[in-house]
């Protein structure tokens, strides 16, 4: 059975989403038809908790584990990629990055295992086709994120990045994005966001302020 008949389909994640690890908030989608999997078979990579490692996630023997966070109204493209395990045991300050086991290499081997901490994408980013999210990075709400980009530190609010990190733009001026971030539209209710979806459907901030300041903020 195929996970998607078309390009134009998407899997609400909340709907789908079954692994422990990771929250998401309403109405984000995966469309994964490039792919061919789930968000979770194809995009989420080294993530105890999943069908292959849940009893060993349960056991407690890696301790706390980094969490996949996921914001509301996230569009997330197909073959889109969240590294996840912080550095998996490979180690660059040592001399050697190579993981080794003590059952193989003996008793003064040591774990190389560091955390990155949570990985977090706000709300409303879009993230494009294959682009690639490194352990920990936090993507502010609004970002964008260019197909095959490779994100190894974090992305702030309402910025449009490619490649390695380039931030090409900043979709609004400061004082625009300042006020979105305030109004944090995702919040609202269903009905109120239908009630401002002309102004959602524009680049009018002022429009959608205004409709903040008196049918929410003021109610």
């Amino acid at each position: 059975m195929k996970v998607f008949n078309s390009w134009l389909e998407g899997q609400n994640l909340q709907q789908q989403v079954n692994h422990p690890n990771i929250e998401v908030g309403a109405h984000s989608y995966y469309s994964g038809f490039y792919h061919g999997k789930s968000f979770e078979e194809q995009a989420v990579r080294y993530l105890l908790g999943d069908d292959f490692t849940h009893d060993v996630w349960q056991s407690g023997v890696f301790g706390e584990v980094d969490k996949l966070i996921i914001g509301k109204f996230c569009s997330i493209a197909s073959g889109a990629t969240f590294m996840m395990a912080g550095n998996q045991g490979h180690r660059i300050d040592w001399v050697s990055t190579f993981p080794f086991s003590s059952e193989v290499f003996g008793d003064e081997v040591k774990s190389g295992f560091q955390r990155a901490g949570d990985t977090v994408i706000g709300n409303d980013v879009w993230i494009g086709s294959e682009a690639m999210i490194m352990p920990g990075v936090h993507i502010g709400d609004g970002a964008v994120i260019g197909a095959r980009s490779v994100i190894t530190k974090d992305v702030e609010p309402y910025c449009v990045v490619v490649g390695n990190n380039q931030v090409v733009k900043r979709r609004f001026d400061a004082q625009t994005t300042e006020s979105l971030l305030r109004i944090q539209w995702w919040d609202w209710s269903l009905e109120e966001i239908k009630g401002a979806m002309r102004w959602l459907c524009s680049g009018d901030v002022t429009a959608l302020e205004d409709y903040y300041q008196k049918h929410i903020l003021h109610q």
